[in-house]
């Protein structure tokens, strides 16, 4: 599994830290932006990070912005991808427990690196629980992308 990371302007230097901090554990991918740009636009990291996801499901991605709900939009648009803003370690493994999210999203203007580490680590370590309601939610997910 490899997990890619990318964010905009205000995720910048969290996304550092984190990608320092994971690529200890994990293999990891900085997917941008490499330099800090005023103005950049979360979208295109955001999707950026859940192509390389959708090319191989078994990999995962953290995306950054300063609300964190931009890139997980962004993500979301992605065909095959599960984006979900992380607020709390347990709302974190909750969301991969039950719905298999595979993209994390985390919002830098009120996330300190500390709380961002209890995030990552709580999304990379908890599996999903493959029950039959669980998966029934997510093929009608897919279902529905099929469709469309």
């Amino acid at each position: 599994m490899k997990i890619y990371l990318a964010a905009d302007h205000r995720g910048f230097e969290l996304k550092n830290k984190l990608v320092n901090y994971l690529s200890q554990k994990h293999e990891t991918e900085d997917l941008g932006a490499t330099q800090f740009i005023d103005n950049d636009d979360f979208v295109d990291y955001a999707v950026d990070v859940g192509k390389k996801i959708s090319q191989n499901m078994q990999d995962k991605g953290i995306v950054i912005c300063g609300s964190g709900a931009g890139v997980e939009v962004a993500s979301n648009k992605v065909k095959g991808i599960r984006c979900s803003l992380g607020q709390s370690k347990e709302q974190v493994q909750k969301a991969r427990e039950a719905d298999d999210i595979n993209v994390l999203a985390i919002a830098s203007d009120f996330t300190d690196f500390e709380k961002a580490k209890e995030l990552a680590d709580a999304f990379l370590d908890t599996q999903y629980i493959n029950s039959e309601n669980h998966q029934r939610r997510i093929d009608k997910i897919k279902e529905f992308e099929s469709n469309e």
